[in-house]
């Protein structure tokens, strides 16, 4: 372990000289990622810190203990050994965990996506209720939301709907929640009182930078046309809201939040960015997933990921067989328990394949 943990305190040294140098600060793409580096850095050798220290209040303790010679001093150091032990068992747990390959996507802000699936105007409404879900989770995380582009339902809630959200580590929080989620409840538009079965997707893309994808202007299609919904009468007469086709790959990404249809091109562009780097993340994915044999992340948007039983008042997570009897404060955007577990489960099945290197 202390072997380990002098090779991150050396690279962390490293990477603090080298954010200082002119020519690293000019490359806006190595700063950022060395930066990233140095925050993820410091917080292993902040634990390494206190580990140090512990084992030195060990040492200390045992030649204490070892003397005899006064048995106040001994009782005490036997009391801060025993402190110093239990807390060095969970140190090194927190260190192993610190100590796994940080996905270089997790720090980056996301795009998402909620599509109403199964179920008709119940579906709609669901995936209304899952961006009020995520809106207060994102809120109570400071992190800032902003709708991009989205299709009311006929009945309330959303056909679809897509949003940023920006912040500290959003893509490699809100990652877990891609997938199929179910609901099982009566709807609004049921006469008889019986339990529906509908879904909507999840999609999560990583915020690509400028510099991650490059795009050709002459492989993409822009169309402009009048938005609608809720903002005012300039929303329906004038050519604000833009849509852009990747005529490469099919890939649309439109905009209409903005009444700039300069803002809405840059925010669809943003998008189409995203959506394209997705594109390659999503295989990249699917093989480490196959590899560790893991569901958790495996990239699977068709995987059916969790059930909201409303008549029960249970979710289940069906990925880590996880269940809490708590539905209505996690549809109030309550679910840091749920992806806290999430996060245990993949990493440990990290630290399961890289075995006794840590």
């Amino acid at each position: 372990m202390l072997d380990k943990l002098q090779i991150v305190k050396q690279r962390y040294d490293e990477v603090s000289e080298l954010i200082i140098q002119p020519d690293i600060i000019t490359d806006q793409k190595r700063y950022i990622q060395l930066n990233k580096e140095y925050k993820d850095l410091g917080e292993v050798v902040k634990k390494a810190k206190e580990y140090e220290s512990l084992l030195a209040n060990i040492a200390e303790a045992k030649e204490i203990i070892t003397d005899g010679t006064d048995s106040e001093m001994v009782e005490m150091a036997r009391l801060e050994m025993d402190e110093a032990n239990a807390r060095i068992s969970q140190l090194e747990e927190q260190i192993k965990f610190l100590l796994i390959p940080k996905d270089p996507e997790d720090g980056k802000n996301a795009v998402v996506e909620l599509r109403a699936g199964t179920g008709g105007d119940e579906a709609s409404i669901f995936a209304g209720d899952l961006f009020r879900m995520y809106t207060r989770y994102c809120e109570s995380k400071g992190w800032k939301v902003a709708a991009v582009d989205f299709s009311e339902g006929t009945s309330g809630g959303f056909k679809e709907i897509q949003f940023e959200v920006s912040g500290e580590d959003v893509y490699g929080t809100l990652k877990f929640e891609a997938g199929v989620h179910r609901v099982q409840r009566v709807p609004q538009t049921e006469t008889q009182g019986r339990v529906h079965t509908s879904a909507a997707t999840c999609m999560v893309f990583p915020e690509a930078e400028e510099f991650d994808v490059e795009i050709n202007p002459k492989d993409v299609r822009i169309d402009y046309f009048c938005s609608s919904g809720p903002g005012g009468q300039s929303v329906n007469t004038t050519y604000s809201a833009v849509r852009l086709t990747h005529i490469p790959t099919g890939l649309v990404a439109q905009c209409q939040d903005q009444k700039s249809q300069h803002k809405n091109k840059e925010k669809a562009f943003k998008v189409l960015r995203s959506r394209l780097y997705d594109l390659e993340l999503a295989k990249k994915q699917e093989a480490d997933a196959a590899k560790r044999g893991s569901m958790v992340t495996s990239g699977d948007r068709s995987a059916k990921i969790r059930t909201y039983n409303y008549p029960q008042g249970r979710v289940t997570d069906h990925r880590i067989g996880l269940t809490l009897y708590d539905l209505s404060n996690i549809v109030n955007g309550d679910i840091q328990k749920i992806i806290d577990e999430l996060m245990l489960a993949e990493n440990t099945s990290k630290l399961k394949e890289l075995g006794e290197t840590i």
